[in-house]
């Protein structure tokens, strides 16, 4: 579809200016009005314009008509204090939303390239896949990520989007950078808790062990054992003592018989020496043997009692002596090794939680990866069903690529000429191209460009400085 006819009055200080569907050049020196031709016919398609005046000055309204061969007629009308109006019919039919079928038939670099070739590189990139058209919205997002990834700007191109997304300095990369530094951290936590920490190491056996219960039981052990022990001791020392005990009785006999033979003499010395004494001496000595008698009586008893004594404890020996003593040299050791193991209860149960922590840290660090990779697949598959406004391009790492080199690659006039090949790519579209500032070209890459646009079936409006005074519209 180009151009049949285009009609303009009382815009951008033009009183009015018919072209037919021819390419035309328009020539003349600056200020002569070369740009507002160009400018009318993008108000037109855009209904935008950089300039404060739209209406030409002391006009109430101006318009634009753009008729085309295939029956379609554009008219947009600027008005003073009324709201613009606009009219698009198809074969005397009106088009509803005709702003958005404009849109349609027109991309930004068909009105503009030249402004294109004067972009930086990053806005180059984002025009060229601006055109490329899949159909997506914030469902598709959701249903692909399972959210809504944050921190993109959402209101560029999906490809832009995706490259936002996976890119190192998006949320999903940073925030697995965060992860992976934690799982890093808490590793090496684990790393130094688990050195000082025995192998095979039985937390739950130690954490149910009951060490009180384990004392008091060795505590048992070991009274029942020595109570045997002095038992047998003291059942072999009773003879020892019963004849200590013997002895002690000897003894006393003994030393009551020498005591009494003493005595006897003494009185019998003095029974000669005191013949006047001797009565009371002979009662005194008749008393010795009852008093005799009597001493032997108290030690005898007091053996006795010593003796019951003796086997009483010797009963309470005999209790003990022949029980088997308990071991106690293993159930020491168990405790001992108890009591080591229980000290490392805290740390292992401290390294268990962040074993446990490290395996969702790791989950969440896996399911950013498969969101980065998955953002990095996906414009290979957008690219395999999306309409494509030039052959030969593709997206690596969100750059759009043109039979393998960047956009940045091309020179001013090469890049003019994608904007032909952007203008042809949409069947139904207006094959149309406004080239405002074609002396900016060598006249090699000019007629190269004007060429192209003949053999692709486009209809191009240029303009060039000249030093002509007056404004001249050449058909080429």
């Amino acid at each position: 579809m180009k151009t049949s006819k285009i009609t303009i009055r009382q815009l951008f200080g033009i009183s009015e200016q018919i072209l037919n569907g021819a390419n035309i050049e328009i020539k003349g020196r600056k200020g002569a009005g070369k740009t507002s031709i160009i400018d009318a016919i993008r108000f037109a398609l855009t209904h935008s314009s950089e300039r404060d005046w739209v209406i030409k000055n002391g006009a109430d309204e101006g318009e634009i008509i753009i008729e085309t061969d295939s029956g379609l007629t554009i008219d947009r009308k600027a008005r003073k204090g009324k709201v613009d109006a606009i009219s698009v019919k198809e074969n005397l039919t009106t088009v509803n939303k005709p702003e958005t079928f404009l849109k349609s038939i027109i991309t930004p670099l068909q009105l503009n390239p030249v402004e294109f070739t004067q972009m930086s590189k990053a806005d180059q990139n984002r025009a060229i896949l601006d055109l490329i058209e899949f159909d997506w919205n914030m469902d598709w997002i959701r249903e692909k990520f399972g959210e809504i990834p944050q921190g993109v700007d959402y209101s560029q191109n999906i490809l832009q989007i995706l490259n936002d997304i996976q890119s190192d300095k998006g949320s999903y990369f940073l925030s697995r950078q965060d992860i992976n530094r934690e799982i890093r951290h808490k590793l090496a936590f684990i790393s130094d808790i688990a050195k000082d920490i025995p192998d095979g190491y039985q937390a739950e056996k130690w954490r149910n062990y009951d060490l009180s219960a384990q004392y008091t039981e060795l505590m048992k052990r070991r009274d029942k054992n020595g109570k045997i022990e002095r038992a047998k001791a003291f059942r072999d020392s009773y003879n020892n003592k019963l004849r200590g005990l013997e002895a002690n009785r000897e003894i006393a006999v003994s030393a009551a018989s020498q005591a009494i033979a003493t005595e006897r003499d003494n009185l019998n010395r003095l029974i000669a020496e005191r013949e006047a004494e001797i009565r009371a001496a002979r009662d005194k000595l008749a008393s010795l043997d009852a008093k005799f008698d009597d001493k032997k009586k108290i030690a005898q008893s007091e053996f006795e009692t010593a003796k019951a004594k003796l086997d009483k404890d010797t009963g309470v020996a005999e209790q003990f002596m022949n029980l088997t003593p308990e071991p106690t040299e293993e159930l020491a050791e168990e405790i001992k090794t108890a009591e080591a193991m229980m000290k490392h209860l805290n740390e292992y149960d401290r390294m268990s939680a962040m074993q446990s922590e490290l395996e969702g840290l790791k989950a969440k660090s896996d399911e950013y990866t498969e969101k980065i990779e998955l953002a990095r697949s996906l414009p290979a598959e957008i690219l395999e069903t999306a309409m494509l406004p030039i052959e030969g391009l593709t997206v690596k790492d969100g750059i759009p690529l043109i039979h393998g080199l960047p956009v940045s690659n091309r020179s001013d006039g090469e890049k003019l000429e994608l904007c032909v090949d952007i203008a042809v790519h949409n069947p139904s579209g207006l094959k149309i191209i406004l080239i405002d500032g074609a002396e900016k070209l060598d006249d090699e890459s000019r007629e190269r460009l004007y060429t192209k646009c003949r053999e692709k079936g486009v209809q191009f409006i240029a303009t060039r400085t000249t030093n002509d005074n007056e404004l001249i519209v050449t058909e080429l």
